[in-house]
């Protein structure tokens, strides 16, 4: 109930401050765990995704957001639970593996903070972690537009913003040991599905799609494949 009321508050928000257009809900699984992978340009971000995502999202996120007014308020109001950057959080990750395994669906900004640039910067291995312990798919969604807030609305004016949900996809490590090395290529992989998901002006440091790899990316197809061929 809760939640229910904060997203029917956060949408009439979004109705006056914000031009939303959304695209790729058809993507999203009804149920089953589910990691959504976002870009970050601007605190408004993961506000917008848990509101307008069709099924109830829990959020991870840096520790200092928690000691802002208001926003803090907010994040725990959604259950959101902290983590600590920089160090290998094992709270953290106990309740990341905790909502999937319960079937939830985790937030994460495998970027680990804004970007002062608007475009993406390279993607921290905790996301690739998650996903290879739990074989959860992943959701990549891309934001745009949000980083124009404060112009927008010093005019007066509402912001467009635009959320695109991508397919679902899996990192799967196959035979190999996941160590640093091999979650460090996954991440990249990952981040290289998130950056098709943004204008190339946001794509950053995956700006340059013949540099990706795909060897431990699985989508929906792949997994038909076998079915097909029966």
């Amino acid at each position: 109930m809760r939640r229910i009321l904060l997203n029917a508050l956060l949408n009439l928000l979004y109705f006056l401050l914000l031009r939303l257009e959304i695209s790729g809900v058809e993507n999203v699984p009804p149920s089953g765990p589910l990691i959504l992978m976002i870009n970050h340009i601007d605190a408004l971000d993961p506000f917008i995704v848990v509101g307008i995502f069709p099924r109830p999202v829990t959020p991870m996120s840096k520790v200092e957001v928690f000691d802002v007014p208001v926003i803090g308020i907010l994040m725990r109001a959604y259950g959101a639970f902290p983590i600590r950057r920089g160090e290998v959080d094992l709270r953290a990750m106990r309740q990341s593996l905790q909502v999937l395994q319960e079937g939830g669906v985790l937030l994460i900004a495998p970027e680990g903070t804004r970007s002062p640039t608007y475009s993406l910067q390279q993607g921290k291995e905790g996301m690739a972690l998650i996903a290879a312990r739990t074989g959860a798919p992943i959701i990549p969604v891309g934001v745009t537009g949000t980083e124009q807030a404060g112009s927008y609305w010093r005019r007066l004016r509402r912001v467009p913003v635009r959320i695109v949900m991508g397919r679902p996809f899996w990192l799967d490590p196959g035979e190999e040991r996941v160590r640093r090395a091999l979650l460090r290529t996954m991440t990249d992989e990952a981040m290289y599905q998130l950056a098709a998901m943004l204008p190339p002006a946001y794509r950053g440091v995956y700006a340059n799609s013949d540099e990706a790899s795909q060897a431990h990316v699985v989508t929906v197809s792949d997994k038909l494949r076998p079915v097909l061929a029966i």
